[in-house]
């Protein structure tokens, strides 16, 4: 069987700005896999060439063995894309909208696969309203129905829950968990870093239009296995004993946290007790294992907060 989504040697430019530069993944059919990076790393960029929306100015893109350029009827039809701008047409009511989307593709209209995605994104009682009427929540619900109106074997989803409340993420990562165990694949995008965690089994990192980690989530996570032991103080510290200091501890002050790194060759047991020899005022403590976003952080040179660190 073929990949599910295949990129080979993939190049963009923009006025002569490489956007995307040697960019090759392969996707097999089921994956849920994650495609990750910061804001400019050429992520909708890559998805707008998969989707035909953008040309490429390089490289070979193949949707289940389709040629993107030569075949494009079929790839358009076996994909389905929910971009990460809000786009509705305000002449129509989301119940029409739903009724003649999936002709756009060749696709008859399925009234029961219509009424299914209706009732799973809890678009019932909203079909009569106009998008101009639809808060943003709904928009994204219905962006996501029109993505899989026409039955899609690859589903593409860019930051489908930015700005959307609880009730809708927790509704959406179940509906597509269940069409993933249905056959679909998934191609995911997300800032929320505990989303892509949670949901893909492999993950593709990319920075400034390259690639710069493709590996399945466990091993990537195993990559940074280190542990932190964070302290909450009774009180913030006036100095920071040398001892912690040598240990790379950082303290937040303003809110009495201490924050020590636990190196490989030492247990939590010995770290707990050079802090009793220091008689510290700990009140409580935790330790934190190294996550997706420390590699993220890492691999693309970001600090927490979104901010690129020079070099």
């Amino acid at each position: 069987m073929p990949d599910a989504l295949e990129i080979k040697g993939l190049h963009k430019s923009f006025d002569g700005v490489e956007v995307v530069r040697d960019l090759s993944f392969r996707i097999a059919p089921g994956e849920i896999f994650g495609l990750l990076g910061p804001n400019g790393a050429g992520k909708s960029t890559t998805i707008n060439m998969v989707a035909g929306v953008t040309r490429p100015s390089a490289g070979h893109i193949e949707v289940f063995g389709h040629d993107t350029r030569s075949d494009y009827r079929t790839t358009r039809r076996l994909t389905g894309v929910m971009h990460q701008e809000i786009v509705t047409d305000n002449f129509f009511t989301i119940g029409q909208a739903l009724q003649f989307h999936s002709g756009y593709y060749g696709v008859a209209d399925d009234p029961a696969w219509r009424n299914l995605l209706i009732e799973r994104l809890g678009l019932g009682p909203h079909l009569g309203k106009p998008m101009m009427k639809l808060s943003g929540g709904l928009k994204r619900r219905f962006m996501v129905a029109k993505a899989l109106i026409h039955r899609p074997r690859l589903l593409i989803l860019d930051e489908p829950t930015a700005g959307v409340d609880v009730e809708l993420r927790r509704t959406l990562w179940d509906f597509v968990r269940e069409i993933n165990r249905d056959g679909t694949t998934v191609l995911l995008t997300t800032h929320y870093l505990e989303e892509a965690e949670a949901m893909c089994a492999r993950l593709a990192i990319m920075n400034h239009g390259r690639l710069v980690a493709l590996e399945r989530t466990s091993d990537l996570l195993a990559c940074l296995d280190g542990r932190t032991v964070v302290l909450h103080l009774q009180r913030p510290l006036d100095t920071m004993p040398a001892e912690l200091t040598r240990l790379g501890a950082e303290c937040r002050p303003e809110h009495a946290v201490l924050s020590i790194p636990l190196p490989k060759d030492m247990t939590v047991i010995e770290l707990l007790a050079k802090l009793h020899r220091l008689n510290l005022p700990i009140v409580d403590l935790e330790v934190r294992r190294a996550g997706l976003e420390e590699i993220f952080i890492e691999l693309t040179g970001m600090e927490r907060g979104g901010r690129e660190v020079k070099a």
